[in-house]
């Protein structure tokens, strides 16, 4: 894998924001789901040497796009979202818990997945995988996967939220597991990365792929 991704964990639970670059080198780096502060993050690109050119959201749940607006404002990057959850950032500031400062933004590119993205210098894949939320989107880039909160190192998406299904959780991750070779990085929204070779030997959830 030659493309270079630094994590962040941001925002009131820890959620992870990437920031994704070609090359060590390169002048251009693409962030996923900012969810935090965006003047730290604005300080992690100048540390780089690197310019925001892309802002790209996994799905709609708050914790994954608190610094979208002030983001994209303060660096003109495009917000690139899946167009079945793109109220869900329309409407941030009423779906955030009691003293989450959030405001509302409205994506410039609405995806339904299946697209190909040349951002950066960067050939992003666009997949659709439901079951933690219904027009949730992963990018797949370079032998890399960004996952949101589908598949996590020994776990997976909750699937007690609105719109979240089991069975369709399932199907994404036996989709994903079929597509991709197991040594795949995933990317996940939440803690470590990890491997989609490993999930599959290892993680609990996955049990049912793993004898089907």
């Amino acid at each position: 894998m030659s493309i270079v991704v630094d994590r962040y964990e941001l925002g009131p639970i820890g959620t992870n924001c990437y920031v994704v670059r070609a090359s060590r080198s390169a002048e251009e780096a693409v962030v996923v789901d900012p969810s935090g502060d965006a003047a730290q993050l604005r300080l992690e690109l100048a540390g780089v040497g690197a310019r925001c050119s892309a802002i790209l959201i996994t799905h709609g749940h708050w914790d994954h796009l608190l610094g979208v607006a002030e983001l994209a404002e303060g660096t003109a990057a495009p917000v690139h979202m899946a167009e079945d959850e793109q109220a869900m950032l329309e409407n941030l500031p009423e779906l955030v818990p009691a003293g989450v400062p959030a405001r509302t933004f409205k994506p410039d590119v609405l995806l339904a997945g299946d697209e190909t993205l040349e951002l950066a210098g960067i050939t992003f894949e666009t997949l659709r995988v439901p079951g933690h939320s219904p027009g949730h989107l992963a990018y797949h880039a370079d032998e890399a996967l960004f996952s949101g909160d589908v598949l996590f190192a020994g776990s997976v998406g909750r699937v007690d939220l609105p719109g979240a299904d089991w069975d369709t959780l399932i199907e994404t991750l036996r989709a994903l597991t079929e597509r991709f070779p197991p040594e795949t990085v995933v990317y996940s929204g939440h803690g470590p990365p990890t491997t989609l070779g490993t999930e599959l030997a290892r993680n609990p959830f996955l049990a049912d792929l793993r004898v089907s």
